[in-house]
Order: structure tokens, then sequence, then C-alpha cells
């Protein structure tokens, strides 16, 4: 058993959060990664291919995704086939020093022009693979000429159009910096909480019932003299109940608690049970609701007796009689109840 109760509630919100910090630090730095490794960067904001800079130089410089003006091109007579559909036509054109393959979008081209004078697309440079190979080696055929001999000439990395996914790209940035807003968000509120254990959530909950910073310390002063009844996490002081876990920090005032009762929960391995845990439920008045989970029943069974002796209006057991007298108690919805709470600070 703890002997020093000095500040052990504000130690454990603080201890509460510093455990909390360690997931979202990690997310960000996952996101950063992601930044600089993979060119999530130049997708929502693609480079401008110069004319004289060819495919092959721009891949090697990490410029994959880029916007470019394309002049004079002919269409191959092939296209590429994505399933079923045809989602691309392939041209060629001259771009920088070499002869360039370019495949746009099928509205891009008007579903394969024979010639466009001038193109502006946005895109993806990539290297050649098997479906290019063979597209050179037809081509080759096409022209009379050896396919070596075509590729010699022909950049080995080509522009696609169709490989910028516009819609794709933007929910994937939605994604991307919402969850890195949301993040930062908890970062910062984590080390706001550990600075400021009075601004936790714990102690603003106790808003409606006056003001959080002083119940706290309230709170604090009767726990340091020794609490009344003591469990691993829980405690009863002379006007409160007090809930110290891995799982989250509560402070509740026993005047204002309505209802209480346990509920059991079976742990097991497939078919084997290896633990029962129980959780005590607690319904305070404007709203407030605690959860203590993962206690033994002889701990519940101690805290529900003391809190029934110390509150003789308090509701103990669960049933369906209790659930609509707490029901009906509770007035305005537990937004208004915190709204007009604020508004008389």
């Amino acid at each position: 058993m703890i002997n020093n109760y000095e500040h052990y509630i504000t130690r454990n919100i603080r201890s509460f959060y510093k455990r909390r910090l360690f997931s979202p630090i990690i997310y960000l730095i996952l996101l950063a990664i992601l930044w600089f490794v993979f060119p999530l960067g130049d997708i929502i904001f693609p480079v401008k291919l110069q004319d004289d800079t060819n495919f092959e130089a721009a891949y090697k410089s990490s410029d994959r995704y880029v916007k470019a003006e394309f002049k004079d091109l002919y269409f191959s007579g092939y296209t590429s086939k994505k399933g079923s559909d045809i989602n691309g036509y392939y041209y060629y054109c001259m771009h920088g020093d070499s002869c360039s393959i370019v495949l746009l979008s099928p509205s891009t081209c008007e579903e394969g022009l024979p010639s466009i004078d001038k193109v502006d697309a946005i895109g993806k440079i990539t290297k050649g693979k098997d479906n290019y190979s063979k597209l050179i080696v037809n081509l080759s055929h096409d022209i009379d000429w050896t396919s070596k001999g075509l590729s010699e000439t022909v950049s080995n990395y080509y522009f696609s159009e169709p490989d910028y996914h516009l819609r794709s790209t933007i929910i994937l940035f939605v994604f991307y910096f919402a969850t890195m807003a949301y993040s930062l968000l908890c970062l910062i509120l984590y080390i706001l909480y550990i600075r400021f254990p009075f601004l936790a959530p714990a102690c603003q909950n106790l808003i409606v019932y006056g003001h959080p910073r002083q119940m706290l310390e309230e709170a604090e002063e009767e726990l340091a003299t020794l609490p009344q009844l003591a469990t691993e996490d829980m405690f009863i002081t002379e006007h409160y109940f007090i809930l110290t876990s891995p799982y989250g920090n509560a402070i509740v005032p026993i005047k204002e608690i309505l209802w209480i009762y346990k509920y059991s929960t079976l742990h097991k391995i497939l078919w084997y049970h290896f633990s029962i845990s129980y959780t005590l439920h607690i319904s305070a008045n404007k709203h407030l609701y605690i959860h203590c989970p993962k206690n033994t029943k002889s701990d519940i069974d101690g805290i529900m007796d003391y809190l029934a002796e110390a509150n003789h209006n308090i509701l103990v057991g669960f049933s369906e009689e209790n659930r609509l007298k707490v029901e009906e108690i509770q007035g305005k919805p537990l937004h208004i109840e915190r709204l007009l709470a604020r508004k008389k600070k």
C-alpha cells in the first residue's frame, strides 16, 4: 500500500499523459519519414519539367511527378488498358535530346488524335517494364527498324498521365494532414495536461460542480491525510471518490453520485477461461459517467458498500428500474450542462 499520497492525483495525471505522449510522437516521426522517403510533396506539388530535361535525368533526380509541356506529338497506334478499358494512348515526340514516349489520358488526346501540336499535362515519370519493352518491339516492327536500334534512340523512361491519380491523391493528403493535425493536437494537449494537470479532462469534468482547480486541491488535501478506503487504484476520501488507474483518472464528489453497479468480464483464449475482471460503473449528476475497469470483485464490493453508506441516496446494482430513475433525474444534455457551467465561471 502506498504511504505517501502527497499530490498523488497530480502525479498520476502527469504519468498518464507522459505515457500517452509516445503514440503521437512516433506517428509524427513516421509521417515525416514517409514525406522524405516517398515523393509525397511532388504528388501534390508536381515539379515543372524543363524542355531540355529528359525523363531519365528527371527520374534519377527524384522528380517523379511532373507537369510538362509537349509539342509535336504523334500517335504510335498503341494503347494502354486497365482491365477491359483503355486508360491511355501512347504518343512519341522529341523531348530534351531524345525521342520520348508519352502516355496520355483519353480525355487529353480526345481518344487518339493522330497528332497533337501542343499539350500541357501532369503525370508520373516511370521506368519502362515488360509492357513498355513490348511497345518498343512492336513499334520497331511498324517502322521497319530493329528493336535494339529503337531502344537506343527512345528513352527507357516515359511520361504517364494516367498514373497521376488526382482523386486518390486528394484523399491521401486529406488523410495525411488530418491525422497529422490530430496527432499534433493530441501532443499539444498532453504536454499542456502534464504542465497544468487541472486542465486535464479528469479535472475539467468537475466544472459542472464547481471550480475544477479548487476541487482538485481539496481532493489532493483529503487524500494526503490518508483516504478512508483505498484499493490499488480507487480511493474514497471524506468528500470524493478518486480513480488513478492506467486506463484513466477521475474525481467524483460523493454527494453527486446517483448510481453504482459492477460489470464482470470473462477473459479467455479460445475455449480456455483464465480470469474474470470487474468494472465499476458510476453515474453522477450532470451526466458524469466513470468506468473503473479490471478490478477484483472484493475491491469493487468494498468501494460500493462504502459509497452506499456515505451517500444513502445512491442507487446500488444494475436494474432497469435504477436506469429509468437515473434517466429521470438527469436534466439537460451533457454539452448544455458544461456550456452553462463555463459561462457561470
